[in-house]
């Protein structure tokens, strides 16, 4: 699919946009694109890296849209934005990035899709490097920088472009498009609250799963117990009723190690990423690999060089005994999951949140703050900004003020600080040796940049 079409991708430099572009440009696509990021000077340095893959940019003001394009763009866009009022004009087909992710998807012979509330990037990102480094050449469509495919001329490798036939992706619940995939593999990493109802979350996994030849199935995870019953379920956890199973958990200062069990055997895992999270989420990869008929010690070798992705509990540098981490949390679950990586070792964490916007706040603020307030240690403060917000017309009724109150009320150190910048001065100013200063948030490529400001500022 995709050869001698053209596309125009309206938001073109965002997590799930810029992959599928870069994947559709590889098999012969004309592709063009937008971004109000771009517009607005925001991450230059990705947007020119864009072009300089032959991806023709424009202002997001319809000027770039013409006849016998198709339009991608997110549900979420209205039809009231410049290049959709353009496509409407011109009687163009209009696709989401799922509409055209799952077409590429479901057209695989081998389609291997990764669902769940928390890890599924990660868990991608394990999968595609096993079966590169087992030579079956995979796509890989996922929503965060792969650290192992990241080169100085590749730096936002997202995708990793191979062969057609194996196809490996983030599929979202939380927009309902995970109906349109047809896996061959289905992970599911584990289930809570994000932003759907539980009762929603189960009916949407659950008939995900049983699509599948294999479903990949977290044992230790109470929401995914419906989805155990399969009979084409694998499953994976620390628990003794998984499959592959992992025990002897041991954090260590730059990753962890555990132990891997499958079919009588046992194999000394290593990983370069701390947190037993993400040890949950290489034992989901290893058995996603082993429904493809990849041996699990082939895997747990792999794993061993597994570079982890941008923003997934990223040190982006120490200066004066202080660490500057930079990671994606932004939901009940993905926080606690944080926290609890941060407690395996000493030290104090002064912790920066700005939330990923003003629906979230109103869908999951208690649940949030009460994953702060139970994840963070005597000594641990947290600095919360304003929510992102990039305009349109959503109600800023409640924001970061009444997080903070229920952080506060449930224990935390917390304090609300209207901008970034503000809080950013507060934690330098708070900074000392041995502390580790954490960036969370999503949906705004500038955190990073934030968090090597600080780093320059603390080496100043």
């Amino acid at each position: 699919m995709a050869e001698n079409k053209s596309y125009f991708f309206c938001g073109i430099g965002g997590s799930g946009m810029l992959p599928l572009a870069m994947i559709v440009a590889a098999r012969g696509a004309a592709v063009s694109g937008s971004d109000r990021s771009r517009d607005q000077g925001r991450t230059p340095d990705k947007f020119e890296w864009i072009a300089g893959r032959g991806v023709a940019l424009f202002p997001q003001d319809g000027s770039g849209v013409a006849a016998g394009q198709t339009l991608v763009a997110s549900a979420a866009v209205e039809d009231d934005v410049p290049d959709v009022a353009a496509a409407r004009a011109l009687g163009l087909p209009r696709l989401t990035r799922a509409d055209l992710n799952a077409a590429l998807f479901n057209a695989a012979d081998t389609a291997v899709g990764v669902g769940g509330t928390s890890g599924k990037s990660t868990v991608t990102g394990m999968i595609g490097w096993i079966l590169e480094s087992a030579g079956r050449r995979p796509t890989v469509m996922n929503g965060a920088v792969m650290r192992n495919f990241a080169s100085a001329d590749t730096p936002f490798a997202s995708a990793l472009i191979g062969d057609p036939a194996t196809y490996v992706s983030e599929v979202d619940e939380s927009d309902g498009s995970i109906v349109l995939y047809r896996p061959d593999v289905a992970v599911v990493t584990n289930i809570s609250l994000d932003h759907k109802s539980l009762d929603e979350l189960h009916r949407l996994f659950g008939d995900f799963a049983a699509k599948a030849r294999v479903a990949v199935i977290n044992a230790d995870d109470a929401e995914s117990a419906p989805l155990l019953a399969g009979g084409n379920v694998l499953r994976f956890g620390f628990s003794d009723a998984a499959a592959v199973r992992g025990s002897d958990f041991e954090p260590l200062p730059d990753g962890c190690r555990f132990t891997v069990h499958f079919a009588g055997d046992s194999h000394a895992a290593r990983l370069r990423m701390p947190g037993r999270h993400n040890a949950a989420n290489a034992l989901a990869a290893i058995a996603a690999a082993r429904s493809l008929n990849i041996p699990v010690a082939q895997s747990v070798a792999a794993l061993a060089d597994f570079a982890g992705l941008a923003r997934r509990y990223e040190v982006l540098g120490q200066t004066g005994g202080v660490t500057v981490i930079d990671d994606f949390a932004h939901n009940p679950d993905k926080v606690a999951a944080t926290l609890a990586a941060v407690a395996e070792l000493p030290g104090r964490a002064l912790l920066f949140f700005q939330p990923h916007g003003y629906g979230p706040l109103r869908q999951m603020g208690q649940e949030l703050a009460a994953s702060f307030a139970c994840g963070m240690r005597d000594g641990d403060r947290l600095f919360v900004c304003d929510p992102v917000y990039f305009g349109g017309t959503v109600d800023r009724s409640i924001g970061s003020e009444a997080l903070v109150a229920d952080i506060v009320a449930g224990g935390g150190d917390a304090v609300h600080l209207t901008t970034r910048a503000a809080c950013g001065a507060a934690m330098l100013d708070a900074a000392k040796p041995g502390d580790r200063i954490l960036i969370l948030g999503a949906r705004d490529d500038t955190l990073t940049e934030f968090g090597r400001e600080l780093l320059e500022r603390l080496g100043s």
